[in-house]
């Protein structure tokens, strides 16, 4: 297996877990198992974020353009004027 398909793997995983991670805290009513939950989940993220760097350092990865600002603000005020009810 290459390098670069095991980043890949990797990186599905942990999007993964976040997910899951996400979706039980959403459901949890323990606070103290939520706050567990909410923990494991923020380290999940920093770790996807430090591999998704690497992946992108090394050409594993090209992460879209960014999107025009007149796109970004008019999903915003979409979202801000009511637009998901």
């Amino acid at each position: 297996m290459q390098e670069k398909d095991m980043v890949s793997d990797i990186l599905c995983g942990t999007k993964s877990s976040i997910d899951s991670y996400t979706k039980a805290i959403t459901e949890c009513a323990n606070q103290q198992l939520r706050g567990t939950l909410q923990q494991l989940r923020n380290e999940a993220e920093q770790f996807q974020y430090q591999l998704f760097q690497i992946a992108e350092q090394k050409g594993y990865y090209t992460p879209a353009p960014p999107a025009n600002s007149n796109d970004v603000q008019q999903v915003k005020s979409g979202l801000t004027s009511g637009g998901m009810k």
